[in-house]
């Protein structure tokens, strides 16, 4: 009767495996979780970097927790938002989840408005 481990060379034979295929092999899973898994991750997380780094005053966001608000102040590390008449809240930068509608200062829009008079 022939054991388990005096069989196992004869296996390794038997499948043909050198190396080389043994690295190509562990080459192209890396490629994949690389392609697939890290580099969508690490933009996702630049994005929500970018967009916590562009948050002004008057901002419309929503939070992880899912409350939503105008942000009233921004520090270095949290933001105020105000979330009813008379209710603000102070946040974390990180918890803020998107920022729904951004603020455009009135000075873009009547200039906006003024050129379109003029254009007519």
């Amino acid at each position: 009767m022939i054991s388990l481990t005096s069989s196992l060379p004869l296996l390794q034979a038997a499948a043909g495996g050198s190396m080389a295929t043994t690295f190509l092999t562990f080459g192209a899973v890396i490629a994949v979780f690389y392609f697939f898994i890290i580099r969508p991750q690490n933009k996702k997380q630049k994005d929500a970097q970018k967009m916590i780094n562009e948050l002004k005053k008057f901002d419309k966001v929503v939070t992880i927790g899912g409350i939503r608000g105008v942000v009233q102040a921004v520090k270095d590390t949290t933001v105020l938002i105000k979330v009813d008449d008379n209710t603000k809240i102070e946040f974390s930068k990180s918890a803020v989840a998107t920022v729904l509608e951004k603020h455009e200062p009135k000075s873009d829009k009547a200039d906006a408005s003024a050129a379109e008079e003029k254009s007519k």
